[in-house]
């Protein structure tokens, strides 16, 4: 999720359009405040942030998000003095974005900023230790998935499909990493090119399992030019 505060309806329209042609989510407010408000409800993985801001100054909402952990922030603003933007920086924004600006650029950017938060989220992850999932039951959404007999059930009917073993290698890889992009080579682990060349077709079968509606799916999100990504929260037992 991305949420852009920018009181500047022109450049919220061109902004979110161009992030959400390319995967991303976004979240438009036209204040600090309001956008403080957005973050207490759901933290969002990046903020682009105005400094030009109607009700506060952009560098103290920034240095208020960056006192928080895992949101990425990145400036954009029509003030390119190189006060503003070494300030900016040395307050702990990731990057510093200057009107005008090619939209392609900043899209890249933001891209840039998602795999760095992901790369750190899944080495958090490996280094903690980790129990064996084989034997523990993962729930998420409304399903629970047993990966020792490759089951998922559905807690709306008990009805239960047995999944592929190549559909079960990718699903796991997800359950373990949810909220977080996974790229191709991180949905492998070391599988081999024939298993490439089919993960499409197997992410597809197991959205037409899980998802109500597989042509617009909302657990297994596709993040354009970046990976896969379960979309929800996954509890182990």
């Amino acid at each position: 999720m991305i949420y852009l505060i920018e009181d500047d309806s022109d450049i919220v329209n061109l902004v979110s359009q161009e992030l959400e042609r390319f995967g991303h989510r976004v979240r438009a407010f036209r204040t600090g405040s309001q956008a403080e408000a957005g973050i207490r409800v759901q933290q969002p993985d990046v903020c682009i942030v105005d400094l030009g801001l109607p009700d506060m100054d952009g560098l103290s909402l920034v240095r208020d998000l960056t006192a928080k952990d895992n949101i990425g922030v990145m400036i954009l603003s029509g003030r390119d003095s190189l006060p503003d933007r070494v300030l900016g920086l040395e307050l702990g924004a990731d990057d510093y974005v200057s009107k005008p600006f090619d939209p392609r650029e900043l899209v890249a950017r933001v891209n840039s900023i998602v795999r760095r938060l992901n790369k750190n989220a899944i080495q958090m992850i490996q280094r903690a230790p980790e129990a064996d999932s084989t034997s523990q039951l993962a729930r998420f959404d409304r399903w629970r998935y047993q990966p020792s007999t490759l089951t998922l059930t559905d807690d709306n009917n008990n009805e239960e499909t047995v999944l592929s073993a190549g559909e079960a290698q990718l699903l796991m890889q997800l359950l373990k990493h949810p909220k977080v992009i996974l790229s191709r080579d991180q949905l492998l682990k070391g599988q081999d090119e024939a298993f490439d060349r089919s993960i499409d077709v197997r992410m597809s079968r197991i959205r037409k399992k899980i998802e109500q509606n597989p042509r617009s799916p909302k657990l297994i999100k596709t993040v354009y030019g970046m990976g896969y990504m379960l979309a929800t929260d996954v509890e182990w037992r």
